[in-house]
């Protein structure tokens, strides 16, 4: 059965097949109104979203399929091992997207699964964000090669689907991240990036913008506690140590790149609020392209299964 939990699971070859399956979607939706026809999406969600719910939503509807919502706390995966109902959940649905807390549920979800798991986010991996991050490049500049990427923000879930994805496609990406979550971290994945040769670290936003043709951030503090008070410590040392790699136009100092950022966006932390309406701005096509990206996601696992 095949999974996509972290992105590390797709070749070069079925990565850049996704892609371009996801841009010919985007150009003729028609061609694939019934190619999900009676097939169904199970949305386990533990934690809030906008973007990984109404695309994969939208999406699976647009090809004649169907999803079904719900809320982990509200069901008994919240009382009972996975292992259980992940083989109930299997005997009703054609795939599962979860978005957990935690990659090791995934992981346990995946292995009793009979259908499909797609992670739709935790606290490791982000693969879904990262395929529509890697379509907007490519739907743009026509190609990964002499193509070169700045991430700038925390080493957290999104970096580490990007890291991936470039590391598969031989894409340049040159990471300013200095503060690394500690419960993202991947050190075989870094490794294995580091040596490759065309991912690299720097620790000035500036320098990189230059040398760059798409400059991406995200988020400083992690969705489930930008509001919590017990965070609070944390989220202060946070702001305080990123502010000065904001991203704005002195960082940028009259080079324009395009600008990726894969929401929910806080203007005037992580992003100039000046930088999101743009005209390098791709923030709005690059979460478009989660739902066409995603129908090309559901398409391959219909294929491997």
């Amino acid at each position: 059965m095949k999974h996509l939990l972290s992105l590390k699971e797709l070749s070069r070859g079925e990565l850049l097949g996704l892609i371009q399956k996801g841009i010919a979607i985007k150009k003729q939706p028609e061609r694939f109104a019934n190619a999900c026809e009676r097939k169904g999406v199970l949305m386990l969600f533990q934690k809030t979203s906008t973007r990984t719910n109404l695309s994969f939503q939208s999406g699976i509807n647009q090809m004649g399929g169907y999803a079904v919502p719900m809320d982990w706390n509200a069901s008994n995966f919240s009382i009972s091992p996975i292992r259980y109902e992940a083989r109930y959940v299997s005997r009703n649905i054609d795939f599962i997207v979860a978005r957990l807390k935690k990659h090791a549920d995934l992981q346990e979800l995946a292995r009793y699964a009979t259908v499909p798991v797609i992670n739709g986010c935790c606290e490791r991996y982000h693969p879904c964000q990262a395929l529509a991050d890697l379509m907007t490049i490519y739907e743009v500049s026509g190609t990964f090669e002499n193509v070169t990427v700045t991430y700038v923000g925390i080493q957290n879930n999104v970096a580490n689907s990007l890291i991936a994805g470039c590391l598969a496609l031989g894409v340049r990406l040159l990471l300013v991240t200095p503060i690394v979550n500690e419960a993202s971290w991947d050190g075989e994945l870094m490794d294995e990036a580091f040596a490759s040769g065309h991912i690299a670290r720097m620790d000035s936003l500036e320098e990189a913008a230059a040398q760059s043709d798409y400059v991406y951030t995200d988020t400083w503090i992690d969705m489930e506690h930008f509001y919590s008070a017990d965070y609070g410590a944390v989220k202060d040392f946070r702001m305080k140590t990123m502010l000065p790699f904001q991203l704005n136009r002195r960082a940028l100092n009259g080079h324009t790149p395009y600008i990726l950022h894969d929401m929910p966006i806080h203007p005037g932390f992580e992003i100039e609020e000046e930088l999101i309406e743009s005209a390098s701005s791709l923030i709005y096509q690059q979460a478009e392209n989660r739902m066409h990206a995603q129908k090309a996601l559901l398409l391959h696992l219909l294929e491997q299964a």
